[in-house]
């Protein structure tokens, strides 16, 4: 039956939407007011309700005047106050917003349908999904599910926030230990699903739902601290986004689908209203800015490319790449200009119309770009070129929006979007596309960039990128994916406590960190971290475990990306072992590599031998024709008489005795040590040792290399230093002069400490002078690989000097002005810059730069011509591996840069330096000149002198002379003693012909072991491969014993392979047994040693 208007029962319609519904038995007095005119009504409590009501309203308005009071009182002026009152008149508006908000929010939830029906004037972005797009569906079933279990969840989530939260929130801090949830409501109001969408997946093996999530609740949640009265909590908050669903993998088995992924496409927009000591973040300014950080947390782990997983299933096969998918893959944005750009500036208050000073945000997910400002200008040319990785197609977009840059707020000039899956079809997409909400168009190349599982055409892609001028960055040539899973025996810290470790992963100057995890030394991180390669056959993937605190480093690992150009599907998935680390300390850790190919017809790589950018010009034919005598362009550069004379000081910072002890505790009535380091400064640049703890005769073992020339009067300044948390105390200087070490080449000396009471140090330095032929690399780098320690960095196997000498044809700037060019010159992380040359297109520069090379096989040479205010005129990169192919390992002449437009003339020398005092090159000449007469050599095969293939994979060569391998194959091995640092070294450099018992080959590794013990403090191992007979390890273990005790030892060898994915049985494919006291640990050479069976198959 229906109510007259005048009862004022009328349901409201936030409140009771479905007032039909209500029992017919609901009594009048639940919905009608009393009648207040009848003489018969008592003034109960309804009348002192009232009176308190108001008594309190009054009290809250009192409340008001006290700040005026007070300010008066401390005699401030009356701008404090005015301020206070215009930050609560605008956190009171932020609040109304808020409420209003959510009130209309509610309003549309609870009576969609009529709404719609009544609203379908509103904008095509106010519909609901389900009616704005014919392939989206409604799902009101779902919705009343949701409704129906709402009040459970929210049991649960009182149960999780009161039982694990709470207590983690308590353990984490000291301050926090009386914090509780007072309070936690879901409210009446679940989320609503507007709409459904069900895309059709990749394979059949996964179904697509995109879920438009809608969530306006009356959630309450109140925290405490109740040792600081503080209070805080959630009252209200909206939540609006898609929500993409993933069901993989489809199984034959219940329960059908394996896992479920959720993640936002986009990140979501969010809405809060707080109370208690959180009401401050809706002051203005606070109110935006808490809301993007707590958004933020949120796309850490639910927007793309993070996602959530939920198994179904144990023990589901490959999680990692479910968790954390490699992209469909990347696309190349070059943006390239715009042009009817509107205008933004005015003049003399908007009489005279001015131009805009455009630039461009370009958005893919959570991936965002911008770029630089072109003054003044409504067709701004920026011609700069973005990568992106693309997860979801269909789904995501790539959003470009125009702004003019202005100094207080930027001008909005227009936006475009486009699906991702128009640019997959395309493969090249070249166009000017219009911008909405402004005027003008922007012009757009679009390249689809596939991911390749091998590396058969990386030398192709390489060589297209030379061509490519790409800015800010050089365009990428494969993309790196490092699936951190976990690490065990991480040392601890100082009191034997637990660590909260945390790992840093660096590609050149892009470094990455994971979450901390606390209190263990055995984190799961379970995390993934993505990359962009431009040469990864020269980049290493450098790898630090570090306390959350950073200052402390709990293991580390260096890893060079040429090793997975020759694994199985560019792919590593095993142990490493850290360094400067427990003995056994590893980190788990899956490695993908994906070769970046552009498969168009529109691409054309180069067929022409060699690397582009190294052509020779001499052959260029003179021009004719010219009325004017041109003076003859040189073929080779004129460097002075000092190029190339440079030497490479090599300097051992080994040990120190008796220093002074500076520590000091109980206010210096308890003498302490020192924490000593050392600074050294030579040809202006520093360098500094690591610190030993409380040690007054430390051992440091490391060694530095410096640049020198032969001017008189150049000194080593040393200073010893005890670290401290404040300022660090003195310990001592010294100073050595170089004259006699460069006229010598060699000084091991004992020097005093002067300015303290006592002290000395112990120094080795060497020089080391380049020699221009390649013969005497391979034993360089082996006699590196034996004399370098885990405290110091890779020393150098070579010395570069580049003379560049001028440059010609450069391209001209507007296409009439020269510019006014400097070159850059860069190997690894080092450069060097010329000097500028004002307006010409011709400049001479007659410089020369020198660099340190650790690897010349993989390192090149990169160069870069520049102009001052106008970007890369061109460039070339010149390959190491041509030079050492070369006369003198030198080249001299003209090189074309890769834009085709202007060359470079320089001269790149390489030397090699080879030491003359580490112990070890005396024995590599003497093995090999044994090697020539069977008889002196004892029938040694020519591999055991050559060097260890430690810095470049080189193919097993059969060769006649070589010692056939026995029925289980043989192992290679480098023993030998490094006195200095008192440490057996031991390199595992690879195993051939193992022995295959099964079907498939083993997936092999190398277990050492000292005997007569057997304990796991003498116990090594090295990383397993997968499916081969002939693995290569290249790794280095270090025991640390006197060599009187090595020689009692015998070293057992074992090749081990696992013998199934679920068991702990080990395969013994081999082993050897090496008498230490048989052996010249002096000396240390690379040898094959036949494998023998041994009964003991099951050991591990």
């Amino acid at each position: 039956m229906e109510r007259s208007p005048g009862d004022g029962s009328g349901p409201s319609l936030v409140d009771q939407p479905s007032a039909p519904s209500e029992p017919p038995d609901q009594p009048p007095a639940a919905h009608t007011k009393p009648d207040l005119s009848s003489g018969n009504q008592p003034a109960g409590p309804g009348a002192a309700g009232e009176a308190l009501a108001l008594l309190t309203s009054f009290g809250r308005r009192l409340l008001v005047l006290v700040p005026v009071y007070l300010a008066g009182a401390v005699g401030l002026s009356v701008g404090f106050v005015l301020f206070g009152l215009a930050l609560y008149l605008g956190w009171r508006r932020v609040r109304d917003e808020k409420e209003r908000s959510l009130r209309a929010a509610r309003q549309l939830l609870d009576d969609e349908e009529r709404l719609t029906a009544k609203t379908l004037y509103m904008s095509h972005r106010e519909l609901p999904a389900w009616v704005s797009f014919p392939d989206v569906e409604k799902a009101e079933w779902l919705n009343k599910i949701v409704a129906q279990v709402w009040p459970f969840l929210g049991q649960y989530m009182e149960k999780l926030l009161a039982e694990t939260v709470a207590p983690a929130v308590r353990g984490s801090n000291t301050h926090l230990q009386t914090f509780t949830f007072t309070r936690v409501e879901l409210g009446e109001k679940p989320f609503r699903i507007i709409g459904v969408k069900v895309h059709p997946g990749r394979s059949k093996e996964q179904i697509l739902l995109d879920l438009n999530i809608s969530y306006v609740g009356d959630v309450q949640i109140d925290v405490e601290v109740k040792k600081y009265f503080c209070k805080a909590g959630i009252k209200g908050m909206q939540l609006h986004g898609v929500l993409r669903v993933i069901l993989e993998p489809l199984m034959g088995d219940l329960p059908i689908v394996g896992a479920v992924s959720m993640f936002f496409i986009r990140r979501p927009t969010l809405d809060i209203n707080w109370t208690g000591m959180t009401n401050l973040l809706d002051i203005p300014g606070l109110s935006s800015l808490s809301d993007t950080m707590i958004m933020d947390s949120i796309a850490t782990f639910l927007v793309l490319p993070n996602r959530l997983l939920v198994p179904l299933v144990p023990d589901l096969h490959d999680v990692a790449q479910l968790r954390s998918p490699l992209p469909r893959g990347i696309i190349r944005i070059h943006l390239l200009a715009a042009r009817g750009l509107g205008s933004k500036d005015k003049y003399v208050k908007g009489l005279i119309e001015g131009k805009s000073d455009p630039y461009a945000l370009v958005r893919v997910g959570t991936q965002a770009f911008c770029s630089r400002v072109i003054d003044e200008d409504l067709n701004p040319q920026w011609g700069e070129t973005y990568e992106v990785m693309v997860h979801e197609v269909p789904g995501q977009e790539i959003e470009v929006e125009v702004f003019d840059k202005d100094p207080d707020k930027d001008d909005f000039l227009g936006r475009m979007k486009l699906d991702v899956g128009k640019v997959l079809q395309a493969a090249v997409l070249d166009d000017w596309f219009p911008l909405q909400g402004g005027q003008g168009q922007v012009h757009l190349k679009l390249e689809w960039l596939s991911l390749l599982p091998n590396a058969e055409k990386l030398e192709q892609v390489l060589q297209w990128n030379r061509g490519i001028s790409s800015r800010p960055e050089p365009p990428s040539a494969a993309i790196l994916v490092v699936y951190l899973d976990r690490a065990q025996d991480l040392p601890l810290k100082k009191g034997n406590k637990e660590p909260n470790p945390m790992v840093q992963l660096s590609i050149q100057d892009m470094t990455q960190e994971s979450k901390a995890v606390y209190c263990t030394n055995g984190p799961v991180w379970e995390e993934a971290f993505r990359f962009f390669l431009q040469d990864p056959r020269s980049q290493e993937l450098d790898v630090q475990v570090k306390d959350d605190s950073r200052a402390l480093t709990l293991g580390a690992l260096t890893l060079p990306l040429a090793r997975l150009l020759t694994a199985p599907e560019l792919t590593l998935d095993q142990w490493f072992q850290l360094s400067s680390s427990g003995p056994n300390s590893r980190l788990y850790m899956k490695l993908v590599m994906r070769i970046l190919y552009l498969d168009s017809s529109e691409v054309h790589f180069p067929t022409v031998p060699g690397t582009p950018g190294a052509w020779d010009l001499d052959s260029e034919s003179p021009q004719t024709g010219s009325s004017v005598d041109v003076p003859p362009r040189p073929s080779h550069t004129t460097p002075d008489s000092h190029f190339g004379t440079e030497n490479v000081l090599r300097i051992h910072v080994l040990e120190a005795q008796d220093l002074i002890a500076k520590d000091r505790f109980l206010g210096g009535l308890v003498k302490g040590k020192s924490d000593p380091y050392v600074k050294l400064k030579l040809a202006g640049r520093s360098f500094r040792s690591r610190v030993v703890r409380e040690d007054l005769n430390p051992r440091w073992n490391e060694v530095f290399e410096v640049i020198v020339t032969s001017i008189p009067g150049q000194e080593l300044d040393i200073e010893v230093f005890d670290k401290d948390l404040d300022k660090d105390d003195f310990l001592g200087r010294c100073k050595v002069s170089l004259t006699a070490v460069l006229n010598t080449g060699f000084l091991d000396e004992w020097l005093t400490l002067e300015d303290v009471p006592s002290g000395r140090l112990h120094l080795r330095l060497e020089r080391l002078t380049p020699r221009p032929t390649a013969a005497e690399l391979e034993e360089v780098l082996q006699v590196n690989s034996l004399i370098q320690t885990q405290k110091s960095a890779e020393l150098a196997a070579a010395l570069l000097s580049v003379y560049l000498e001028r440059a010609d044809e450069l391209p001209l700037r507007k296409g009439t002005k020269p510019p006014s060019p400097y070159a850059t010159l860069t190997v690894g992380d080092t450069s060097h810059k010329t000097k500028i040359i004002a307006q010409t297109s011709a400049p001479v520069w007659d410089e020369s730069a020198s660099f340190l090379i650790r690897k010349p096989n993989t390192e090149s040479l990169e160069l870069q011509v520049r102009g001052e205010g106008m970007g890369t005129l061109g460039s070339f990169s010149l390959p190491l591996s041509e030079l050492l192919a070369a006369d003198q390992l030198c080249l001299d002449r003209w090189f074309m840069l890769n834009n085709g437009q202007g060359q470079v003339l320089l001269r790149a020398q390489l030397g090699i330096l080879a030491s003359q005092h580490s112990g070890v090159e005396a024995h590599s000449r003497s093995r090999s000149s044994l090697s020539e007469d069977p008889e002196l050599g004892g029938g040694l095969p020519p591999s055991a002198s050559s060097a260890p293939e430690l810095r470049q994979r080189l193919p097993h060569g059969d060769s006649a002379l070589e010692a056939p391998a026995g029925p289980l194959g043989q192992v290679r091995l480098t023993v030998w003693y490094y006195s200095e640092d008192r440490k057996l070294v031991s390199i595992v450099h690879s195993c051939r012909a193992l022995r295959q018992n099964g079907r498939e080959p083993p997936d092999p590794y190398v277990s050492l072991l000292l005997l007569p013990d057997k304990n796991r403090g003498t116990k090594r191992k090295t990383s397993q491969k997968k499916r081969t007979l002939n693995p290569d390890f290249n790794e280095r273990f270090e025991w640390e014993l006197l060599l009187d005790e090595a020689l009692k030892r015998k070293l057992d060898v074992s090749v081990k392979s696992n013998s199934s994915f679920m068991s702990r049985e080990r395969e013994l494919l081999g082993k050897v047994q090496l008498d230490l006291a048989e052996l010249d640990l002096s000396q240390g050479a690379a040898q094959w040693y036949d494998l023998v069976d041994d009964k003991d198959k099951g050991s591990s």
